[in-house]
């Protein structure tokens, strides 16, 4: 049997909690736009989800330009979240997605407690068309002096409390700029959420020296890329280790399959490919034929077997 599974190819179909994917490569939320941008570059059916950028109940304009900055292993950004609403998105960018054939994980984010709750309700509406809804916590919370939502255990909490009706599956996209990590992934996991994203962006702020000013219009912003990938790699694997049954998916830095290779043995089961695609828009699809290459080469019949093989 087992010579027939390396005959046939490797079996890189994996599971993240109740959600069932043909390989474990997503795109991340916020670098692929609302639909379908990236699918001249490649058939997005062929990924395991495509994650759309994070959608608010109401249209939100964003951050001021500049917004994106390149650094030396990376790139930092304050687009500040700008998105077309949750209704407009349904009505104009849901419909190609669908036709593409992706499997859909729709991205939520407010600065309230009950400006999540009305999108995740208005989502529901077409829960049924998608596979998940990731809850984005890193956002500034108005109501308690706008600390981020995934900075508290207890924000963090009533925020999927709030998103319940929501009838679809729901992953807490969490923030490493925290003490403990474990404790938030906790939290969520306790209040409704069926799996974990790890992690979002990295706090940072990059200074022109000519005009003494900060080079985003924001000021400050978010790193992601390859600058991160230890962080990421840590969170998840400190989450492994702390809920050893909690369904995670890891983001930040991925651009190769060894990357995802890495991911996996932390304790991920499955990834998502961001900042990559702003450098190569088929770094997606790319990081699935390299990881199925890596798997050939060492024997992996199952990507599954790869999940946790760090912790021994």
């Amino acid at each position: 049997m087992r010579g027939l599974i390396r005959k046939e190819g490797v079996d890189l179909s994996t599971q993240v909690g109740s959600v069932a994917l043909p390989n474990p490569v997503m795109t991340a939320s916020g670098t692929v736009g609302h639909g379908t941008e990236v699918g001249e570059y490649f058939d997005l059916s062929a990924l395991g989800a495509v994650v759309v950028k994070s959608l608010s109940a109401e249209p939100w304009a964003g951050n001021p330009p500049p917004r994106l900055h390149e650094t030396a292993a990376g790139m930092l950004n304050s687009v500040g979240l700008q998105n077309p609403g949750v209704e407009a998105w349904i009505e104009h960018d849901l419909p190609a997605l669908e036709a593409s054939g992706a499997r859909i994980v729709a991205s939520i984010w407010g600065f309230t407690i009950q400006a999540y709750a009305k999108a995740a309700a208005m989502l529901g509406e077409v829960a049924s068309r998608l596979v998940a809804v990731e809850v984005n916590l890193s956002c500034p919370n108005i109501e308690a002096r706008k600390d981020m939502f995934a900075h508290s255990a207890s924000a963090t909490a009533e925020v999927l409390e709030a998103t319940g009706a929501c009838p679809a599956p729901r992953w807490a996209k969490l923030s490493p700029n925290v003490t403990d990590v474990t404790e938030i992934a906790a939290a969520a996991m306790g209040a409704g959420a069926e799996a974990l994203t790890l992690i979002n962006t990295v706090m940072g702020m990059a200074i022109d020296v000519e005009r003494r000013r900060p080079r985003l219009g924001a000021g400050g912003g978010g790193l992601s890329g390859a600058a991160i990938m230890p962080v990421a790699v840590r969170a998840v694997y400190d989450c492994r280790q702390a809920l050893p049954e909690a369904p995670i998916v890891g983001v930040g830095g991925v651009g190769s399959g060894p990357d995802a290779v890495e991911f996996l043995m932390a304790g991920a089961d499955a990834v998502q490919v961001g900042t990559a695609t702003f450098f190569a828009p088929r770094a997606p699809l790319r990081v699935v034929e390299e990881l199925e290459r890596w798997c050939r080469r060492h024997g992996v019949n199952h990507v599954r077997d790869l999940r946790g093989a760090a912790h021994g």
